[in-house]
């Protein structure tokens, strides 16, 4: 029918409106891109926010005096001061390491420079657990160097000083790590200027490389310090669980846990989740201000 009023003189077809062209590949992007995002906020939500959620739930079952009572324990008070002076002590050790070895690595060529860097790596490929056992093997009773040690009367496994470098074997990879790609994509360009100029080599390293690289050391100095006060598997092998001498915070947490003292075990563990909180803040704030100090800077060298 609509052919044939077509071919009247003076008509032409009839304009159908236009359908809507919907693309084939755009229902399955967005189906995707829904189905990826819900998958991975329900992995977060099941894996890091609900057991956050249990802890703190946990940690005050018995009300805010129970949990003030399990923090303020003569044995959980022991193990918060050695886990602060542990940290105190482990991590300026890595940061100096870690400027040193980044600096060596960024500027410099030399002979063994590869097997540096696989070396600063090894603690990521090592089980925690084995790094303790290596430090038993060295520095215990039985180990290589244990007779001598006991001897002149030195105390390294099942003491403070075991757990110290355990805590550091375990930790130091953290603020090179941050700093060697840092440095290698800044170049040595103002550095080379710095030095041309008349300037020593501390005098470029405090006015022209430190300046750059604030934010990505306090970055490796905040993942650095939380892995020091986390961490578990090497200073167990090497601690002795001492209670009140050799108990960090996640040993002391595991003890509570053992002995079925589950308010204390979970108020002692908020503590350690608070301080994962604010370290988390803290590197979101680093991660949000980078871009805005690298705009800032290539502003200023124009």
């Amino acid at each position: 029918m609509i052919d044939r009023i077509a071919q009247l003189p003076g008509l032409g077809r009839p304009q159908l409106p236009p359908l809507p062209m919907i693309r084939r590949q755009q229902i399955p992007e967005e189906l995707g891109r829904a189905t990826l995002l819900g998958v991975a906020l329900l992995y977060l939500l099941v894996l890091v926010a609900l057991p956050l959620v249990i802890v703190f739930v946990q940690a005050f079952a018995g009300g805010v005096r129970s949990y003030l009572a399990a923090l303020l324990d003569p044995y959980a008070l022991a193990a918060m001061r050695l886990t602060l002076l542990t940290a105190a002590i482990v991590v300026p050790m890595n940061l100096t390491f870690g400027i040193a070895a980044a600096w060596a690595i960024a500027k410099f060529e030399f002979r063994g420079k590869n097997m540096l860097i696989t070396l600063i790596d090894v603690p990521f490929a090592v089980s925690p657990v084995i790094s303790g056992l290596i430090y038993v093997l060295m520095f215990g009773a039985q180990g290589w160097l244990g007779p001598w040690l006991n001897e002149h009367n030195i105390r390294i496994i099942f003491a403070v000083p075991g757990i110290v470098l355990a805590t550091t074997f375990v930790t130091f990879p953290f603020v090179a790590r941050e700093l060697i790609p840092l440095m290698q994509t800044q170049g040595n360009e103002e550095e080379e200027t710095a030095l041309s100029l008349g300037a020593g080599g501390w005098q470029t390293f405090w006015l022209v490389t430190l300046p750059k690289i604030r934010w990505g050391l306090l970055y490796g100095v905040l993942l650095c310090n939380a892995r020091a006060m986390g961490e578990f598997g090497a200073v167990s092998v090497v601690s002795g669980h001492i209670r009140g001498q050799t108990n960090t915070l996640p040993l002391h947490i595991e003890i509570m846990h053992s002995d079925y003292n589950y308010v204390g075990a979970f108020a002692t563990a908020s503590i350690l989740a608070m301080l994962a909180l604010v370290t988390l803040v803290a590197k979101a704030l680093l991660e949000r201000r980078q871009p805005e100090l690298r705009a800032r800077a290539a502003r200023q060298a124009v």
